[in-house]
């Protein structure tokens, strides 16, 4: 298979899962790059920022037009994960590449096993505290830029487990989170990762962006607890993998 089928390949599925599940973007995007696409780890997480800022602008507008983005909250997570994203991806740079796929396999399948044990609610269950929201956001900024990722994959677990949103609301306003995480990331690692492909990027963000559409069409036709039991299961595939192949 050409490397531009699976680039576009690649990107649809990617798209798919922002667009439905308002994560798993970049913990699919980045090992895609890796195995599928020769990318190293360093270029794949730059890259992966890339597509994942790009997509998830475009599912964030999609989500908004339905009402299921809680603004205010969204900025408040994403406000405080700024500083932390830009400090984390600085350090990042310095590490092996081993140990960053090692921790990234780590955080996805620990996301994983938290979303598998706590059902989404149907409801907001809670109020929204603000200095709950600060400091979950403060977090998953820190490891956005650590790991290369938008966070989604985090920030949905953390807006339904910690927050309190029902699962749908979650999506949505994770794609606000992941958007500015992702660009406050990219002012740090952009060039360290050395030059891109862009005859594999620009294809593989297309083929995303177009498929953001038709994730947001599979999110409203199903279930909020079964899109989070699909999040979990995809989470933890890809994280044993991973960290099967960091450990060989």
């Amino acid at each position: 298979m050409s490397t531009l089928v699976l680039a576009l390949v690649a990107g649809a599925v990617v798209g798919l899962a922002l667009g439905a599940l308002g994560g798993g973007g970049s913990v699919l995007a980045v090992p895609a790059l890796i195995y599928l696409l020769g990318f190293t780890p360093a270029a794949a997480t730059t890259a992966s920022l890339i597509i994942v800022t790009a997509t998830s602008a475009t599912a964030l507008y999609t989500h908004a037009t339905s009402g299921n983005v809680r603004w205010r909250t969204g900025a408040l997570f994403a406000a405080a994960g700024i500083p932390p994203a830009m400090a984390a991806a600085a350090l990042a740079a310095r590490l092996p590449g081993q140990l960053l796929t090692a921790a990234f396999a780590a955080v996805a399948g620990l996301a994983a096993l938290r979303m598998l044990k706590s059902p989404a609610p149907e409801n907001e269950v809670r109020p929204v505290r603000p200095a709950r929201a600060a400091g979950a956001g403060a977090s998953l900024g820190a490891v956005t830029g650590f790991l290369g990722v938008g966070g989604g994959f985090l920030a949905v677990p953390a807006l339904v487990g910690v927050l309190g949103l029902r699962m749908r609301a979650a999506i949505g306003t994770s794609l606000l989170i992941i958007t500015v995480n992702s660009l406050a990331a990219l002012t740090v690692r952009t060039g360290g990762a050395g030059p891109l492909d862009w005859a594999v990027v620009a294809p593989f963000t297309g083929a995303a962006i177009l498929a953001a559409w038709d994730g947001k069409r599979l999110s409203a036709a199903i279930k909020g607890p079964a899109l989070q039991r699909i999040f979990a299961v995809v989470l933890l595939s890809v994280a044993a993998f991973m960290l099967t192949d960091a450990i060989r």
